[in-house]
C-alpha cells in the first residue's frame, strides 16, 4: 500500500479545485507538492456541456491573474448591457424594468459570458503539465482520516494521499465534507435548472436579459457567433413538460420565452437539467481540512454568481497559503485558515441569502407584488448611482477582496 506525501490535496478536479492548484503553484513554485483527486478522468473537451457563466470583472481579474484568461479571451463575450423584465409568459408587452449599462464606474467591462467547457479547458490546461501537480484521476475515495499532523484519504486503488491540508472542491453534495462531520443549512426549491444552448437569426450585440417569470428566472447570456446560453428555473411540473418536448417543441417554449426578439432560434448544443436546492455549511474549515467552491456554498443560480464566488474562495484560499507557506508555517494548522474562514463565510452567507430572497420574491405570481416591484425596479432605473452602485457589488469589484481580485499578484 502506498503512502505519498503532500502539501495540499485538493478533492474536485472543477473550477474551484483547478484554481487553487494553479494558484498555489504559481505563487509558491515547484517545492510545493499539489494532489488532485477526481472520481473522473480529466476531460480535456467538454462538447456536451451547454452551460455558460457570466464572468464578472473581479473574477476576470483572478483569471487573468492565474495566467488563463488568454486561454479563454476570444471565446468569452463582452456584455455591453444587463436588461431585466418582470411578466407573464403570455404578456403581450414585456417592457425592460431596468436596464444597465454593463460596465464598471472605472469603464470596463463589467462582465463576460464564458461557456463552461471554455473555462475548464483553460483552467486544466494550466496544471496539466505542472511539476507541482501530482493527479489521481480516476480516483474514488474509500476511506479518510484527519489528526493532528496529517490528512489521509485511502483510494481504492490502496494509495494513500497524506497531506497537511485537504481541500474540499467536490460540489454542493461534497461527500468530504460529509465525512468531516461538517453540517450543512438548506432547502430544495420546487424548481429545475434547465439549460440550452442556442443560435440567433438576427444580432443579440452583447445584451444580456434576464426574465422574472411566474415559474422562476429566465436569463438570456449572449455568447459569441451570435450564440447564447439560455439558464431558466422553472417550475418541476413546467420542467418535466419540458423534458418530454421534442427539439421543436422545446425551441418553441423558448421562443415564446425569448418573445421573438432575435429572429428564429436553432439549438447548437444538448439540453441539461438539474434539481435546484440551497446548502450552506456550518463552518468553512476543520483541523487540516477547508472548503471551496460549491461545496463551500450551493446558491441558487439566479443571479449567476455562483461561479464567481467559487473564484473568490479559491483567491482567497491561494493568498492565505502562500502567505503562510512564504513563512514556513504548517499549511493546514495555523490562524491563516481561520483567517479563510472570516473572509469567506460573510459573503458566501449573505450571498446565499441574497438570491433565495430574490428567487422567491421573484417567483411570487401576485398582481399586488408584480406591481410593487414593478415600481422599485422602476424607481431604481432613475437613480444612476444606484445601479452603478450594484454593478460593482456584482461585478466583485468592491469590499474586501483577495489580491488576485483586486489584479495584483499574490
Amino acid at each position: 500500500m502506498a503512502k505519498l506525501n503532500f502539501d495540499v490535496a485538493i478533492v474536485g478536479g472543477s473550477f474551484a479545485g483547478l484554481a487553487v492548484a494553479r494558484g498555489l503553484a504559481q505563487a509558491l513554485g515547484p517545492d510545493v507538492r499539489i494532489a488532485i483527486v477526481d472520481k473522473a478522468q480529466p476531460a480535456t473537451e467538454h462538447s456536451d456541456d451547454s452551460r455558460a457563466f457570466a464572468i464578472w470583472a473581479g473574477t476576470q481579474k483572478i483569471l487573468a491573474g492565474l495566467g488563463v484568461w488568454d486561454r479563454i479571451r476570444d471565446d468569452a463575450e463582452t456584455v455591453t448591457s444587463i436588461e431585466i423584465s418582470d411578466s407573464r409568459v403570455n404578456d403581450a408587452f414585456r417592457p425592460a424594468l431596468v436596464t444597465y449599462d454593463a460596465r464598471t464606474p472605472d469603464g470596463w467591462p463589467a462582465a463576460y459570458i464564458v461557456p463552461a467547457s471554455v473555462l475548464a479547458s483553460a483552467l486544466y490546461q494550466s496544471v496539466a503539465t505542472d511539476p507541482a501537480v501530482t493527479w489521481f484521476t480516476p480516483g474514488e475515495i474509500e476511506h479518510a482520516h484527519w489528526d493532528d499532523n496529517a490528512s489521509e484519504l485511502t483510494l481504492r486503488d490502496g494509495t494513500i494521499v497524506s497531506a497537511a491540508l485537504t481541500i474540499a472542491a467536490d460540489g454542493r453534495q461534497s461527500k468530504l465534507r460529509d465525512a468531516a462531520g461538517i453540517r450543512t443549512i438548506g432547502w430544495g426549491y420546487p424548481q429545475t435548472g434547465i439549460v440550452a444552448r442556442v443560435k440567433f437569426e438576427e444580432p443579440h450585440n452583447g445584451v444580456a436579459i434576464q426574465h422574472f417569470l411566474p415559474g422562476g428566472p429566465f436569463a438570456i447570456l449572449p455568447l459569441t457567433a451570435n450564440c447564447a446560453c439560455i439558464t431558466w428555473s422553472a417550475g418541476k411540473e413546467e420542467a418535466a413538460r419540458m423534458a418530454a418536448l421534442d427539439d421543436a417543441g422545446f425551441l418553441s417554449e423558448l421562443d415564446l420565452r425569448i418573445g421573438g426578439r432575435f429572429g428564429a432560434i436553432a439549438l447548437d448544443g444538448p439540453r441539461q437539467s438539474w434539481p435546484l436546492d440551497l446548502r450552506v455549511p456550518r463552518r468553512l474549515i476543520s483541523p487540516r481540512f477547508a472548503l471551496v467552491g460549491d461545496a463551500a456554498h450551493g446558491v441558487h443560480p439566479i443571479a449567476g454568481q455562483g461561479v464567481n464566488l467559487a473564484f473568490r474562495d479559491a483567491a482567497a484560499m491561494v493568498e492565505v497559503l502562500a502567505d503562510a507557506g512564504r513563512i514556513g508555517l504548517d499549511l493546514g494548522n495555523g490562524t491563516h485558515l481561520e483567517r479563510y474562514q472570516r473572509w469567506r463565510r460573510f459573503d458566501s452567507t449573505m450571498s446565499a441569502s441574497l438570491y433565495d430572497g430574490l428567487n422567491r420574491a421573484f417567483s411570487a405570481d401576485s398582481m399586488v407584488l408584480r406591481a410593487g416591484r414593478g415600481a422599485a425596479l422602476g424607481v431604481l432605473d432613475r437613480i444612476p448611482s444606484l445601479k452603478d452602485m450594484i454593478i460593482s457589488e456584482a461585478a466583485g469589484v468592491t469590499g474586501d477582496l483577495p489580491k488576485l481580485a483586486r489584479g495584483e499578484a499574490v
